[in-house]
């Protein structure tokens, strides 16, 4: 991915039109969000059966589903922040063959959160599958054999594993174990199973730091590295908004596929940063300074893992970031502005210990980002 001196100048002037572009995008935005967060009673209260319901989105799906008046059960291990929600039933058990607690009840639809092997949604859907109307799959768009082809519908081939009975779960096998996932959904409730294939999820209450190493580093101030070209575009949906949006899904008995992410329309990189740095509070200077693709691989820089969000759209990957997202808007899928995800996410962060956000599981380090932005300026000023 050699790149020349030309190259190199061309990619460090593109901010000016993707900062140009960041006010239409900010336009379409508050057209299209709708009203995320929206707590009015449903029409229909229903009994739900979350599986999981302490980890990530499974908080935002309980207190969303309890404020629209629905009777919520949460089956899990215990052991995943266990003194949540003392208002609603929790049932313990294990998805390894420990289901009897789900034995002799009814409910109106079961949401999946947790399952990636094919047998812990093969057991829990043939147990449900006379006593409960709907079941809800939580899967990925992992479940993609080709990413190469932008604008990927549902109906894109899925990945095939030669080995259908494998149950390591690594990076080669995620998406494969998730696809066997959602077909033992579907068997298991014919016409009766909606499956729900979001991208990266973001927000409070996220552990992994792949999107709030953005919003932190932002926050720092100074000179950020900026990976790629500005224009590259980029994807994710924010946590409750793909929680609350599951929870309508289920009041609607809306069934079939869905990929869930966001924005409702492109997002560039470029977008993405100067949306966090509008969000910021004060006059610290933020000043982005980018990088190509090329340039970050010479320097041994990852996508995704150092610089998270961000894959270069090019090769096996030009399709990353442009995942149709038209038939879950078209289904009512919203999304909160970009401002709230950011300052939600920075608010949560600040709530963890110091000794934890030390550790950041995503993203340089500052010395490590100093490191690259240094070579890159000696690389800029040798070119010219």
């Amino acid at each position: 991915m050699a790149a020349s001196r030309r190259d190199f100048l061309a990619a460090s002037i593109a901010v000016p039109s993707a900062f140009a572009a960041l006010s239409a995008f900010a336009a379409d935005e508050k057209k299209a969000t709708g009203s995320p967060g929206t707590k009015e009673k449903s029409s229909r209260p229903l009994r739900i059966l979350i599986l999981g319901g302490t980890g990530f989105t499974g908080p935002h799906q309980v207190r969303y589903a309890i404020s629209r008046g629905h009777k919520v059960t949460v089956f899990n291990r215990g052991k995943t922040n266990p003194g949540l929600f003392p208002e609603v039933e929790h049932l313990q058990g294990d998805r390894n063959g420990q289901l009897d607690a789900l034995k002799g009840r009814e409910w109106d639809a079961v949401i999946d959160n947790p399952s990636t092997l094919p047998r812990w949604v093969r057991d829990a859907a043939q147990l449900l599958k006379n006593s409960a109307g709907q079941y809800v799959f939580i899967s990925t768009i992992s479940v993609y054999a080709d990413n190469s082809k932008p604008g990927m519908t549902e109906s894109a081939p899925l990945i095939q594993l030669s080995d259908p009975n494998i149950e390591e779960i690594t990076g080669a096998t995620y998406g494969g174990l998730k696809a066997l996932a959602e077909k033992e959904a579907e068997r298991a409730f014919p016409g009766r199973t909606t499956v729900i294939r979001p991208g990266l999820i973001v927000g409070p209450g996220d552990e992994t730091d792949r999107f709030s190493y953005w919003p932190v580093r932002v926050a720092r101030g100074g000179d950020v590295l900026s990976p790629g070209n500005p224009e590259d575009p980029v994807q994710f949906i924010d946590a409750r908004d793909i929680a609350e949006w599951t929870i309508r899904m289920v009041e609607q008995k809306a069934y079939g596929t869905y990929n869930a992410l966001g924005p409702a329309s492109r997002l560039s990189m470029a977008e993405m940063l100067y949306a966090m740095r509008g969000a910021m509070p004060g006059t610290l200077p933020i000043r982005f300074t980018w990088v190509p693709a090329e340039f970050l691989e010479k320097q041994n820089v990852q996508p995704w893992a150092d610089m998270p969000v961000w894959i270069p759209p090019a090769g096996e990957y030009a399709g990353t970031g442009t995942v149709s997202n038209e038939k879950a808007l078209a289904a009512g899928l919203t999304f909160r502005p970009l401002a709230d995800t950011t300052r939600a996410t920075l608010e949560y962060v600040e709530s963890r210990s110091g000794e934890r956000n030390g550790k950041m599981r995503a993203g340089l380090s500052a010395q490590r980002e100093t490191e690259v932005l240094a070579a890159w300026n000696r690389a800029r000023s040798n070119a010219t």
